[in-house]
């Protein structure tokens, strides 16, 4: 392991723990010894981490460390920068935009040959197929994904009927073809999938649903799950 994927590991590890963990336990999860874990968490502590305690007696990590920008593995690097052109290719623009200028603060504080790793990787995105079709925000989507609060939606069918719907927004899929949003339906009281594209209005009512949506969002994955089955005899939503 590299040294710098081990103080990596060596910060996850105490992150944690919200007590004082000993050295000795730190030194054998990280299958190193004793003295070079001391001299691992004197690095950590010249780097700005909040790493309290001394040798016998134990050491923690204080709330509030934010990990540096050179932790960053290549894969690790190769991984950030294939998720942000697929965003870049993929998601609507607001989307688009904010993959971009989270990549260029990461790029900022990356030291140069890092830098030259995240700009120059060669993991590339297929072609964009999707279309800007929607006629809604999906901002205001994510944000009542967030908040956990209804929303009221027209919707169109495939065969262009309209229907009014209050759902409660669980996820929201982006495929290379279009999006979709996951949400539980009170008029057929179950999950159903809408496209976004064939939404036409949609607005953020003040009333939260009563569930989180943590646990809708697993109760979904379960029942999709079923549905997927070959013996299931369920069609998808």
């Amino acid at each position: 392991m590299a040294r710098s994927e081990r103080l990596l590991a060596l910060l996850q590890l105490l992150r944690r723990h919200r007590h004082p963990v000993s050295g000795a336990t730190l030194a054998d999860e990280l299958g190193v010894s004793i003295r070079t874990l001391y001299r691992d968490i004197a690095t950590l502590q010249t780097q700005g981490a909040d790493i309290e305690g001394e040798p016998g007696v134990g050491y923690v990590l204080r709330p509030g460390f934010m990990l540096p920008p050179l932790m960053f593995s290549q894969s690790e690097l190769e991984a950030l920068m294939l998720g942000f052109r697929w965003v870049q290719k993929f998601a609507d623009m607001p989307m688009t935009k904010a993959a971009s200028d989270a990549l260029a603060k990461i790029s900022a504080v990356l030291p140069a040959e890092l830098r030259d790793e995240l700009e120059n990787t060669a993991l590339l995105v297929g072609p964009r197929r999707v279309v800007d079709a929607e006629v809604v925000d999906l901002v205001l989507l994510r944000s009542a994904m967030r908040r956990e609060r209804k929303l009221r939606l027209a919707y169109a069918d495939v065969a262009g009927t309209f229907t009014d719907r209050v759902v409660w927004p669980v996820a929201l899929g982006y495929f290379e073809e279009t999006r979709m949003l996951v949400a539980w339906c009170e008029a057929r009281n179950d999950f159903r999938h809408f496209r976004t594209d064939r939404m036409r209005e949609i607005t953020l009512l003040e009333s939260r649903y009563p569930r989180r949506r943590a646990q809708l969002l697993k109760e979904w994955r379960t029942q999709d799950s079923m549905r997927s089955r070959p013996d299931s005899g369920q069609s998808g939503a």
